[in-house]
């Protein structure tokens, strides 16, 4: 970590269809002081783009060479075929990649699936990207089959999807380069990972253990003086002990005690109990 080399900014790549907005609303509620911008950047570009630290951190689709970059998998997108609104399709909440045996199906430049073999029949051209390929199916050329956050964010009101359940996933993770971690790309790894701000790890949470307040000591001392000064202003009567006739000290002798002893009992017995001797 080199957070002596941290820049008084941060820049956060995110490739289409990931959207940053919670996470950039937490770093602005724990760090209002370091702006943070964000790049929109192709998927194709993304790794490129942090190994040449265009930016601190980015949301990529895996997979990324781990040789310079490192990546927290996030999340697995559900995969969705594209198709027009009237489209045979629309009548099911679910189709297989069977099922587009009959179809042309549109496979984008820009695709992130990563087919090993593309299901349907091919298109006599590949689109450029993703959002030319939704203007195609929406003029009837073909289907497209893509990650659900992509088909959101080319929509329009003449097509719609339906879940594709055995179609290959997209799955989008957070990445930067492992030589170049610093303490604000730290910072956003906590957040990302549902770090809270007292959370022991993480640069904020550090510093704040280093220097614990003043004011949690005070209360603590003050105990202290309280605990030194109880001896003296609790100082209590002490109880008035019997004596070996039974009877409190600083009592009258001929007071009955509480269980009724006869008057005069209390005084000190001499002699020996028994009758009297009669006298000739």
């Amino acid at each position: 970590m080199t957070g002596s080399d941290a820049s008084p900014s941060f820049t956060l790549a995110y490739v289409p269809g990931v959207t940053p907005t919670k996470w950039v609303r937490i770093w602005n509620e724990r760090l209002p002081d370091v702006p943070l911008e964000l790049l929109p950047v192709p998927a194709a570009e993304a790794a490129e783009l942090l190994r040449g630290l265009g930016a601190d951190a980015g949301f990529v689709r895996l997979p990324v060479d781990r040789t310079e970059l490192s990546a927290i998998p996030l999340y697995v997108e559900t995969t969705v075929v594209v198709v027009p609104k009237d489209h045979l399709v629309t009548a099911v909440d679910e189709v297989s990649v069977a099922d587009l045996a009959d179809e042309t199906v549109l496979h984008p430049l820009d695709d992130t699936l990563g087919w090993e073999r593309l299901p349907g029949r091919p298109a006599v051209e590949r689109p450029a990207t993703t959002e030319d390929a939704v203007a195609l199916v929406a003029a009837g050329v073909g289907v497209l089959v893509v990650p659900q956050s992509l088909a959101r964010l080319h929509h329009r009101r003449d097509v719609t999807y339906r879940t594709v359940t055995d179609a290959p996933t997209s799955q989008v993770a957070l990445s930067w380069r492992e030589d170049a971690t610093t303490d604000l790309v730290d910072d956003f790894i906590g957040i990302v990972r549902g770090r809270t701000v007292n959370s022991s790890r993480g640069r904020s949470s550090r510093t704040a253990a280093a220097a614990p307040s003043k004011e949690s000591k005070e209360p603590k001392e003050k105990g202290k003086e309280k605990a030194k000064d109880m001896p003296a202003a609790r100082k209590q009567t002490p109880k008035p002990r019997a004596t070996s006739a039974g009877t409190p000290r600083g009592t009258s002798a001929g007071t009955p005690n509480a269980k009724g002893a006869r008057a005069g009992s209390a005084g000190p017995k001499s002699g020996r109990r028994g009758k009297p001797r009669r006298h000739s």
